[in-house]
């Protein structure tokens, strides 16, 4: 397949603060489920809509449905996936790696007939993602990096992600949730939308043990992407809540001065699970920048 160089926005946007978590009233489109078995691992996805395909990849230790208010976009056939050992997808085994993701998605593609897409990761999808660019750039019509970051973990942070892979071996998945949910959402959302809430202890208590343990050493390990960002020559929008205290401000400010003519979208009142707290600014911020893409 034929590299086709794109050239990327160069403008800085700052989203207006839309009110709630709640994605537009807009019809429902048509969704049809299924799973192909690639790179030894059976991955569970779902399609919504009609048009061009755009595939989003969620964090740790969440799913698909990370993205549950973010699939009703005009044009595209949005495609979710649960990575091994997340949602519904199995994993064979708890070895995992960012590499390795990155190859099992490459693979999906393959499977599900797509040569070339528009491509979105969240936190662990994103980073993700950065691989699968860099061993496929022909594959990509433009990325969407959602609150993550390039840089390799620090000796804290590893034995953080280690530390929830322990814990989750110890106590089970479900032990995970107090400690993550606090990163995910806002003390408002915490507080006042206990929607929220549930939705996303239920996708972390829906990890398998496989993945809750493959998906944190992942985490510890992954590669440092920042020499993958300056070869980046496809529109690439970096979008991030401003309360995100995983991956904050500074990161996302460091990708975009990386990525040539990259477009920065920050999302007030959000926390690193923006894309779902704030579904209605992250799907406003979609349909701006996806027009922009040829």
């Amino acid at each position: 397949m034929k590299k086709i160089a794109l050239t990327t926005m160069t403008t800085l946007l700052c989203s207006s603060a839309l009110a709630g978590g709640a994605a537009a009233q807009m019809p429902a489109m048509p969704m049809t489920s299924g799973s192909v078995t690639v790179n030894g691992a059976s991955v569970f996805y779902k399609t919504s809509g009609t048009g061009q395909p755009l595939v989003l990849i969620h964090g740790y230790p969440l799913n698909g449905e990370l993205f549950k208010n973010n699939r009703n976009l005009p044009g595209y056939q949005v495609i979710t996936v649960d990575l091994p050992g997340f949602g519904k997808s199995v994993a064979p085994d708890a070895n995992a790696s960012i590499e390795n993701y990155a190859m099992t998605m490459l693979a999906f593609m393959d499977a599900m007939k797509i040569d070339k897409a528009v491509v979105g990761g969240m936190s662990m999808g994103g980073m993700t993602l950065l691989q699968m660019y860099k061993m496929a750039p022909e594959r990509f019509r433009g990325l969407i990096l959602i609150d993550t970051t390039a840089d390799p973990a620090g000796v804290a942070e590893a034995a953080s992600w280690r530390g929830n892979a322990q814990q989750a071996q110890q106590m089970g998945v479900a032990s995970l949730v107090p400690g993550l949910l606090p990163r995910m959402l806002t003390s408002v959302s915490r507080t006042t939308m206990p929607n929220q809430v549930a939705h996303l202890s239920t996708l972390v208590k829906n990890a398998s043990l496989n993945g809750a343990v493959g998906g944190g050493n992942a985490l510890a390990t992954r590669p440092d992407a920042n020499p993958v960002l300056a070869t980046i020559t496809v529109p690439t929008l970096i979008v991030a809540g401003v309360e995100d205290n995983v991956t904050p401000t500074e990161l996302q400010l460091k990708m975009k001065n990386a990525i040539s003519g990259s477009t920065l979208v920050q999302i007030p009142g959000a926390g690193h699970a923006a894309t779902f707290e704030k579904a209605q600014a992250m799907n406003a911020a979609l349909l701006r920048w996806l027009p922009t893409v040829r």
